[in-house]
């Protein structure tokens, strides 16, 4: 028996939060980007995102944001969507970054909620709509309120559903009945933003993951959507609660995402390099924890 697979995502299902790395000084490291983005790919991405929270958005350059996106599109040509992460606190600025990412050829973008200035459910609608009525893209929503300070209500959600070039949402918003609300009442594409959540997410007819743990265990991540599909939903679970002890120390040990992902990347041997300030890099004994649940995951 097998489950028969949700229609065809926009971006794919097994999407990777791509990390952005950096030279030994902090620069931009275009040539590790495309090797890494490669990796994940021949590892089982079937999507990259750029620029997003993992990818450092925050303290990359416009420039640098574009220029990414032509290094990975270089290295893995047309055989997975590239979603380029635009958003930012200012609509107008949004609106540019989105129109550079297509621009640089880019395939849809990811447009988080707008930070800091914590705008209603009418501005956020509006900035969303300013930002699909700009742009030939397809956008995904990103809903992370235990960052922006705002979420994305699902009644808000519902409704910008109708519009034609928004089709996808990234959920972080640890509200697992909205999520399903949405799901039940529009043609959304809803991807787990937070790694604990991407079976049970899958399970209820969400589309895939966008992860930062696929930054080092895409194939098993992976593993887990294809299991489910061929009706293996034992072994999904048993392998998704295999890979928690790697997430939690990825996700939940205090540290962002893109600090931990990259000291185990750069154990690895894979591009990463350092993270830029404000961030500060994770000490030996993270990434030693890091390693051995690494290893204890992928061991066989």
């Amino acid at each position: 028996m097998t489950n028969a697979p949700s229609p065809t995502p926009p971006f794919g299902r097994a999407l990777c939060a791509m990390i952005t790395p950096f030279t030994a000084s902090g620069a931009l490291d275009l040539d590790g980007a495309g090797r890494l983005a490669a990796h994940l790919v021949a590892e089982g991405c079937d999507g990259l995102v750029l620029s997003g929270t993992t990818g450092e958005s925050p303290t990359t350059t416009d420039a640098e944001k574009a220029e990414l996106v032509r290094a990975v599109r270089s290295a893995v040509g047309e055989r997975v969507p590239l979603v380029a992460g635009v958003g930012t606190a200012d609509t107008r600025h949004t609106v540019e970054l989105a129109l550079a990412a297509e621009k640089a050829g880019a395939d849809g973008v990811l447009v988080v909620s707008p930070y800091y200035s914590r705008p209603p459910q009418e501005a956020i609608e509006a900035h969303f709509r300013r930002i699909a009525d700009s742009t030939g893209l397809p956008i995904a929503l990103y809903d992370i309120p235990g960052r922006t300070g705002t979420r994305i209500e699902p009644d808000t959600l519902i409704r910008l559903a109708a519009h034609p070039r928004i089709v996808a949402v990234k959920d972080c918003s640890y509200d697992f009945l909205a999520a399903q609300k949405v799901i039940s009442r529009t043609e959304l594409a809803y991807y787990a933003g937070c790694d604990e959540h991407n079976l049970a997410l899958y399970a209820v007819g969400g589309a895939g993951y966008v992860s930062t743990v696929a930054n080092i265990v895409p194939a098993q991540l992976r593993r887990v959507l294809d299991l489910f599909d061929m009706g293996e939903t034992t072994k999904a679970a048993r392998l998704q609660q295999r890979a928690t002890p790697l997430i939690e120390l990825t996700m939940s040990a205090g540290l962002p995402g893109t600090v931990t992902v990259k000291a185990l990347l750069n154990e690895l041997g894979l591009p990463a390099g350092p993270v830029r300030a404000p961030l500060l890099p994770a000490d030996r004994r993270t990434a030693d924890g890091l390693r051995a649940a690494y290893e204890e995951l992928t061991a066989g």
